[in-house]
């Protein structure tokens, strides 16, 4: 009988002068763990010191996303009991998030497919992001109890208008087009041509700068198709230009428009700590001169978030039971200044202490 080899979660690769990162967890929609993201920092480091490697390259296997987030299940299951789990979890992959930011050689992340979440961390910090026709790119965390996170609450304040903004409070996802036009994604490649591009990156010299792997894949980009959603950006801008979630729901109200009802019923079906939480944290992140800084406050939120019975009422419906109907805690006007603020700290070492 034959032995079949099980293979790694992280496939780690050297293809010419590429450092290669496959996700391989399928099934699992390639969702993150705590053993991906060490696998994931190891080989960072690794490609980094090799002058051999010209830069790196991550995928997702199987043919449905590159990566659907982190391993929320796992941190639903042990964070009443052993919440040390979730902390390291969320602090390991914050970390590699900053790194991917600040990383010295091209990051070519492949968006093909699902990237929501976690997903997003480990493409969007990068400086090469490519997306496909299939890309279905979301930050969903409202409608689970959680909160926009991995270095999120830098990137979405920086795309035009209240884009941004949209992202983080409703969850929904977004087609290349869109996801290009809030700068979390640059460059369309139609997923005929990934093949094309990764064969082309491969045979890139070690010495190639960051300007040889941009031709690359411009030699197989294109236009992006058309999203309907960005018929709407001038409404978006307008409607979710405050700094209450309060005030962006009358916005909705008074607009009129199939689109802004549309936005209110989907707004109402969040947890109204994590609207309110998420909406803070954006506004923050606007003024915040560093991703780490954001990151920081993410932290800080994450860890109080693991005694946040939103959360695992949104898990329970989205992940566990399936029945995408979450009864949650409180409503917009029971929310309280102190709810909010047990987010806010926490006792733990900070994330870039002496960085």
């Amino acid at each position: 009988m034959e032995m079949q080899t099980v293979q790694p979660e992280v496939i780690v690769e050297r293809q010419g002068a590429i450092g290669r990162l496959r996700l391989n967890r399928p099934r699992a929609l390639n969702s993150l763990n705590l053993a991906m993201i060490r696998a994931i920092d190891a080989a960072l480091t690794e490609f980094e010191r090799d002058p051999a490697i010209a830069a790196v390259l991550v995928t997702g296997e199987g043919d449905r996303g590159l990566c659907a987030g982190g391993d929320i299940r796992m941190i639903y299951e042990s964070g009443r009991e052993r919440p040390e789990e979730g902390a390291q979890f969320w602090r390991e992959e914050f970390l590699v998030n900053s790194r991917i930011a600040a990383y010295g050689k091209p990051y070519v992340a492949i968006m093909d497919g699902i990237v929501m979440g976690g997903g997003v961390g480990i493409s969007s910090h990068g400086s090469h992001c490519v997306v496909t026709e299939k890309t279905r790119f979301a930050m969903p965390e409202t409608g689970i109890g959680y909160f926009t996170d991995v270095g999120a609450t830098w990137l979405l304040p920086r795309a035009p208008g209240e884009f941004g903004t949209y992202l983080g409070l409703t969850g929904r996802d977004v087609s290349a087009a869109a996801a290009i036009y809030a700068r979390l994604a640059d460059s369309f490649v139609p997923s005929e041509k990934i093949d094309e591009l990764i064969a082309s990156l491969v045979g890139l010299p070690s010495s190639a700068s960051a300007e040889d792997v941009s031709a690359a894949i411009r030699a197989v980009s294109g236009e992006a198709p058309a999203s309907a959603l960005l018929e709407h950006v001038g409404l978006i801008d307008r409607c979710f230009a405050f700094d209450t979630v309060e005030e962006i729901l009358s916005a909705l109200e008074g607009d009129g428009s199939d689109f802004a009802r549309e936005t209110l019923a989907l707004l109402k079906t969040r947890s109204a700590i994590s609207l309110k939480l998420t909406l803070s944290l954006l506004r923050a992140g606007r003024e915040s001169a560093t991703l780490n800084d954001c990151l920081e406050r993410e932290y800080a939120g994450c860890v109080a978030m693991l005694s946040n019975p939103d959360f695992y009422e949104g898990v329970r419906a989205a992940v566990i039971d399936k029945d995408r109907n979450p009864k949650w805690s409180v409503g917009l006007d029971e929310v309280t200044p102190q709810m909010l603020a047990r987010f806010g700290s926490y006792d733990g070492a900070p994330l870039f202490a002496g960085r």
